[in-house]
């Protein structure tokens, strides 16, 4: 009856969860920003058409999308977020515009109370809604017409091989820079877009970007009276120029995300003090896997981890390009790089290479440990296992080639979006590399399930993990096909929704559970827990984490063309999320107690110690760096800048990197057990690591993070990103300062390597002695 009460608390929850995610995507589909039919002024000449902004979202993605800047505040942080950068350009451009021909002067020489004048009128004209539903047009005026032209101008610019603007154009660039500077600040090389119908439709999809920014968006139907209105993107960015601050609801919402962040720990911890007590069971004398059979398709797996080792290698290379590109523009050291492997191609395979290893190390662990639990091997398993991994090499170079080749621009926006590179930061490959993953997660969950279908014969709780183990392997294969819900065209409030299906939801949400799961087994097989209190422990775990972490998932869409509610559900359950993080420290207590409890324990002492430092990040990276962007008054300043930098590493790799390394460690631990590991590289690797990852953040990511976010609050989020800012000697010096924690990280990866391959060549393992 307890596992009754608790698989069905797990059930209300998950599909509870998932159908209110469900019922406000249908929300979000509804009120999306619309993209019209033409853009117009009122003697009804044609700006911009549609085809011209679905065609321009294309172009972006082309050139690398998310990987170059951002949009809407998600991407990458040295080139700016063009919404942003688009919406504040536009508004200069028109008060200088008005200024000269009402004033006969620039507008920044007027005085103030002309430039109020000005800046009043700007932001009525900018905010009003000019979207009639019946003629699918939007209206601008002459002037805004004549801006979009501008604007146009200015892009193509820098996007292609200009090394001077025009003088209406060079009063609106950073500090004047002119294109070339600009092109060297933002890491964009020459002629990224090369023909001028491409830098055309790429200028209509950022107004298109930035008038979602700046329009307010219609009221909806049940809207009380009184509320002020906000535009489709709840008034981010913050944009003094036309009203864009922060709201009351933001504020609100903050502070109720705070009180239930501290209520939930409260209740989280008498939760706890309660049912702790129950003593932990015996510590076997002997390692309860020393005779275990290494089976054909679990020495199959072992090839999996010297791809992950080289993938980490490769990975890691790419990131020190990726950051140095901060400092030095297009050039590596003097190296002139950018030409064959610009910025949006480095961060691209920075990003996808740190989801395929650490994908592949947990898919490896989990094809191991199937045999090793039901204690047979099905027919054919291991040329199932090595189809997978043939599968698995062709997805991973042709993603890394098809994203580098669609960056040439040689590619058309069809044959881009199928092969290329979508632009959707962290699942930036095309659409046939994405449908032959989905395919390969089914084919590996297929391996899994078959494997491990004998050990349910067995009776007692085991089968309650078993099952959770399962229904965590099916949700990791069903849960990214949401990253096949959008089309080439879809808009884009609707891909950010389902993008983050991807990456929170499949990323963050289920392989968590699967990684709470298998640790929980494999400490079970070992002794060190008991299967009834660790079965019914995960349940509850997994519920709790679900109940936060499903609909918590809306906080990433803020800002991405979403109706208000989104918001406030967002804010509340993110908090949620944070309440389990805040008790990993019994954990990493209980872990370190458990790696000197036994003799032979200390043959796993290093995955146990990667499993603590999972606990650390857990509570730092996910917790702390997480819940400091998530409430909604925060991240209105913070979304696009360094301090998403600060948790997207410590939460990567921190947790979920260190996890694969674990993961990968505890299976070769047991692959090898009559074998004495020579663990002084191992040694110096995690210390490094963890130390590299925090110098990494406290020297540089996080003082710049800090510092983009005054600038955001003072001047604007535009400001925040701008060359202007980031070019200033002291952002210069601490992007620098980067290179301590990267040294120290990327010494710790090569003795990680020397470790591993050492376990395959022998050098860094020998035979224990009878």
């Amino acid at each position: 009856m307890r596992y009754v009460k608790l698989w069905l608390a797990f059930a209300v929850v998950t599909l509870g969860s998932l159908g209110v995610l469900g019922y406000y995507g249908v929300q979000i589909w509804q009120h999306q920003p619309p993209i019209p039919t033409a853009v117009q002024t009122p003697d009804g000449t044609v700006v911009l058409t549609r085809e011209m902004i679905q065609n321009g979202q294309n172009v972006w993605q082309s050139i690398g999308g998310q990987e170059l800047g951002s949009v809407w505040g998600h991407g990458a942080y040295v080139a700016p977020d063009w919404s942003a950068d688009y919406l504040h350009r536009e508004c200069l451009y028109l008060l200088d515009l008005r200024a000269r021909r009402d004033f006969g002067v620039d507008y920044g020489s007027l005085p103030a109370a002309q430039q109020a004048s000005l800046q009043s009128g700007l932001q009525a004209e900018i905010r009003t809604n000019t979207y009639d539903a019946a003629r699918d047009v939007i209206t601008i005026s002459a002037d805004r017409a004549a801006a979009v032209a501008a604007m146009a101008r200015y892009y193509a610019a820098i996007f292609g091989h200009a090394t001077a603007f025009p003088e209406d154009l060079a009063r609106i660039a950073d500090n004047h820079l002119d294109p070339a500077q600009l092109r060297h600040s933002y890491a964009i090389a020459t002629d990224t877009i090369k023909t001028e119908q491409r830098q055309a439709e790429l200028s209509a999809f950022f107004f298109w970007a930035a008038w979602a920014c700046g329009t307010e968006r219609p009221a909806a139907p049940g809207d009380p009276a009184g509320v002020p209105k906000v535009t489709y993107t709840n008034n981010w960015p913050s944009e003094p120029l036309i009203g864009n601050h922060l709201t009351g609801s933001m504020v609100l919402w903050t502070i109720v995300s705070f009180v239930l962040l501290l209520a939930g720990i409260g209740g989280f911890i008498w939760y706890r003090a309660a049912k702790y007590g129950e003593e932990a069971p015996e510590v076997p004398t002997r390692n309860p896997f020393a005779d275990l059979v290494i089976t054909p398709s679990m020495r199959a797996t072992f090839k999996y981890f010297w791809v992950v080792t080289a993938l980490i290698l490769v990975q890691v290379l790419m990131g020190a390009i990726t950051a140095h590109y901060g400092v030095e523009g297009e050039g590596f050291y003097g190296i002139s790089l950018a030409e064959w492997l610009p910025y949006s191609v480095t961060r691209t395979w920075h990003t996808q290479l740190g989801i395929f290893w650490i994908a592949t190390a947990w898919l490896a662990t989990g094809l191991f440990i199937g045999p090793a639990v039901s204690g047979g091997e099905p027919r054919f398993q291991r040329a199932g296992v090595n189809l997978l991994f043939g599968c698995l090499l062709v997805i991973v170079v042709g993603t890394l080639f098809g994203t580098w080749y669609g960056t040439r621009q040689k590619l058309g926006l069809t044959e881009n979006f199928w092969f290329g590179h979508q632009g959707y930061e962290y699942v930036d490959l095309g659409r046939f590399w994405q449908i032959f993953l989905f395919i390969g997660l089914f084919l590996w969950l297929g391996l899994v399930v078959r494997s491990i279908a004998p050990a349910f014969k067995e009776p007692g709780a085991n089968r309650h993990l078993l099952a959770l183990f399962l229904i965590a392997s099916g949700a990791i294969g069903l849960f990214y096909g949401a990253g096949l819900m959008w089309g080439q065209h879809t808009n884009l409030a609707m891909a950010e929704y389902w993008r983050w299906w991807v990456v929170h939801l499949w990323v963050e949400g289920f392989f968590e559970v699967f990684a709470t799961v298998v640790i929980s087994f494999l400490f079970c097989r070992l002794g060190l827990l008991r299967i009834a209190t660790a079965s019914a422990a995960v349940i509850s775990s997994c519920t709790v984490f679900l109940f936060g972490g499903i609909i918590g998932t809306m906080h990433h869409l803020y800002f991405t063309g979403t109706p208000t509610a989104v918001l406030a559900l967002g804010a509340v359950f993110s908090a949620f999320e944070v309440v389990p993080l805040t008790l990993v420290g019994f954990e990493a207590a209980e872990n370190l107690k458990v790696a000197t409890s036994r003799p032979w324990l200390r043959h796993f002492r290093w995955p146990i110690y990667f499993f603590v430092a999972v606990a650390f990040w857990n509570l730092l990276g996910a917790g702390v760096f997480g819940f400091l962007i998530n409430p909604p008054a925060a991240l209105y300043y913070m979304q696009g800048l360094n301090t998403t930098a600060v948790h997207a590493h410590t939460a990567l790799f921190g947790v979920y990197g260190m996890l694969g390394i674990g993961l990968m460690l505890f299976t070769l631990r047991l692959a090898q057990h009559g074998q004495q590991w020579k663990e002084g590289s191992l040694k110096f690797a995690f210390w490094a690591l963890n130390l590299g990852l925090i110098l990494m953040v406290v020297l540089s990511l996080l003082p710049i993070g800090v510092k983009q976010t005054l600038a955001s609050v003072d001047q604007g989020m535009w400001y925040a990103r701008s060359a202007e800012f980031m070019g200033t000697a002291q952002m210069q010096t601490l992007r620098w300062m980067r290179t301590v924690g990267d040294v120290v990280f990327a010494a710790g990866i090569l003795a990680l390597a020397y470790f591993i391959y050492g376990l395959w060549g022998g050098w860094t393992r020998q035979k224990i002695k009878d």
